[in-house]
């Protein structure tokens, strides 16, 4: 039952030991083709891995993160890692956030001082950054809801908004599911409505060339369902080792995440991308991190559905309805906010518009308060 304090401080020797193996790289030579055909180009990586180890300044970000108060607590038998971020105002309303993969609380860092009149808990997904990982199966994200319910009663909060996005998307409808009478409402960044080829039949032609455009650009990229649902230890080792392989992999990720004209570390912040990299980095996380789509999950090829479904117990709210179809969604949620013309482009959008993300938590908890 107990808080602890919490405060990161990275030892100086794994700083050092980074920039080392950063130095000594044993660089891939660059594939014949065009910008990204064939993955992250080596020039484009060669002068991001050069900034991690002479540019940024993690000592900088870490005491950044430690401006936030910080906490573990033992929960399910895990110690879990969270930021509480007390509002001046004592009648605010709780808001639970949960980042996704491949992110951590960094996620939420700019976001975090938009939300002044709330209080804010961010906690860290078991096996990401400083929360223990799963030492065993049985972990998924109705596991994980029932966690976060359980820390906010720990917390002393009655009533209480919870917001998800990618895998958090998944989670924040569960802690509704296991605290209905607790949780105000579901906030979800996207990913409701999403058409599976059982709904094709049904679909109105506009709703069927929808359906297209989703496919086309859900299979872009590298398919790290697949990669991590398959082989996570394999691909590990090249992670947990290599500081230029974990940071290819990071960077493929946040493009294939990427709808703008402008590569992701030119519409996010790379100082911040850094710094969750790092964050996986030193913590060994990237493995670790893996669990939700090897094991007894929503995300788990098991699942009848790829994508969240929601649930319909509290309202839910969308920072961005489409690419859902509102049709679909409401099969399995109160939606009660369906903006579709809020602002951004890239999938880790509280990274990118924090400003425009607040404004629209707002909105949501006003209807539901």
């Amino acid at each position: 039952m107990t808080v602890r304090p919490f405060r990161i401080d990275i030892p100086q020797a794994d700083l050092d030991d980074l920039r080392d193996r950063l130095a000594r790289t044993r660089w891939a030579p660059q594939l014949p083709g065009e910008g990204w055909d064939r993955g992250v180009p080596v020039a484009y990586l060669k002068e991001l891995a050069e900034y991690w180890r002479t540019g940024f300044d993690w000592r900088a970000m870490e005491a950044r993160f430690n401006e936030f108060p910080q906490f573990m607590t033992e929960i399910d038998g895990h110690d879990v890692h969270f930021l509480h971020v007390r509002s001046a105002d004592p009648d605010a309303v709780p808001l639970l956030l949960t980042h996704g993969w491949p992110n951590s609380f960094v996620e939420f860092v700019e976001l975090i001082g938009h939300l002044e009149d709330f209080h804010v808990i961010v906690p860290s997904i078991p096996g990401y950054g400083f929360s223990a990982a799963p030492r065993g199966p049985g972990w998924d994200a109705a596991r994980v809801g029932r966690v976060w319910a359980g820390l906010m009663r720990r917390l002393g909060y009655d009533r209480y908004g919870v917001e998800g996005g990618d895998f958090g998307a998944y989670i924040a409808p569960e802690v509704a599911k296991t605290a209905p009478d607790h949780v105000l409402g579901v906030y979800v960044i996207s990913g409701l409505g999403f058409p599976t080829d059982k709904d094709v039949p049904d679909m109105t032609p506009d709703e069927r060339a929808h359906y297209e455009l989703m496919r086309q650009w859900s299979t872009g990229g590298v398919d790290h369902h697949a990669i991590q649902r398959a082989a996570p230890q394999t691909f590990s080792y090249g992670w947990n080792d290599s500081p230029v392989a974990a940071l290819a992999w990071m960077m493929q990720k946040y493009e294939d995440f990427n709808t703008l004209d402008v590569p992701a570390d030119k519409a996010i912040d790379r100082d911040l991308i850094l710094a969750n990299v790092s964050l996986y980095w030193f913590t060994e996380s990237f493995g670790t991190a893996a669990w939700q789509y090897y094991g007894t999950s929503e995300t788990s090829e098991s699942s009848e559905s790829p994508w969240p479904v929601g649930q319909d117990l509290v309202p839910t709210g969308l920072y961005s309805g489409p690419p859902g179809i509102r049709r679909l969604a409401e099969r399995d949620n109160t939606i009660v906010h369906w903006p579709e013309d809020n602002p951004g482009g890239h999938h880790f959008i509280a990274m990118e518009r924090p400003d425009a993300v607040a404004a629209d938590l707002r909105k949501f908890f006003a209807l539901v308060r």
